[in-house]
């Protein structure tokens, strides 16, 4: 039987970004593409941008693929792929972390929030991680609507762009 596939596996399985001229109809990003092409990442791309926030700092998923599609020079960032590529990168960081890695080598995937600075659930440990991860480096998590958000988050993003930090 084979043996089944870390996080770290998928992170490093040297995939590599590519695009796609003619999104389909009704595919995820075709509306917003609107004709454009759109850029699927990879695991290790969308790593080394999240890796680039700095304590203290958030961004968004949407601030992540805009970035993406920027370097790529294209329309849109695939709104899936980038989704699980994110959450590939934090379940490696917490593998990681299960081995002893110093927390300054991790990558922050804690510092991705979904749009409207809400904490995303589907991440390693839930939300009660994500806000303990935060509010070790000083960001203020509180309910929105009864789901935990930043709400400065705007304040918080970077005001260099993203895709130039590599």
């Amino acid at each position: 039987m084979a043996k089944r596939k870390t996080a770290l596996d998928h992170l490093n399985s040297g995939r590599e970004p590519h695009i796609v001229h003619v999104i389909p109809t009704g595919a995820p990003g075709y509306r917003e593409a609107n004709g454009g092409a759109m850029v699927v990442s990879s695991p290790a791309e969308v790593n080394a941008v999240v890796r680039s926030l700095k304590r203290g700092e958030v961004a968004t998923l949407d601030d992540l693929r805009a970035a993406i599609a920027r370097r790529h020079a294209v329309a849109v960032a695939c709104p899936v792929s980038t989704a699980i590529f994110l959450n590939m990168c934090a379940r490696a960081a917490e593998e990681q972390r299960e081995m002893g890695v110093p927390d300054a080598e991790l990558t922050p995937w804690w510092r991705v929030l979904k749009k409207g600075g809400f904490l995303n659930p589907k991440y390693p440990g839930g939300t009660d991680y994500q806000t303990s991860l935060l509010e070790a480096e000083g960001v203020r998590v509180s309910p929105l609507r009864r789901q935990p958000a930043v709400f400065d988050f705007a304040e918080r993003t970077p005001s260099d762009p993203l895709e130039a930090r590599q």
